[in-house]
């Protein structure tokens, strides 16, 4: 495979990666972080909630599925 075409799923793997809810949620927070600061707000304790929160819920699929 030539690396052209190995970069797309190169980064697929990378950024999904086995859970795509997570990759999800992370771009959310991402993005609600990016609207609060523009509207002015101060917005550096949401990602730090979001991804506590992230974790909580992808280690308890992951034990319910175990």
């Amino acid at each position: 495979m030539s690396r052209l075409a190995a970069f797309g799923p190169f980064w697929w793997d990378f950024v999904i990666g086995d859970d795509w809810l997570v990759a999800v949620l992370v771009a959310v927070a991402i993005g609600a972080t990016a609207v609060l600061a523009a509207a002015g707000v101060a917005a550096w304790w949401l990602m730090p909630l979001a991804v506590l929160g992230i974790l909580w819920l992808s280690l308890r699929r992951a034990i319910r599925s175990a």
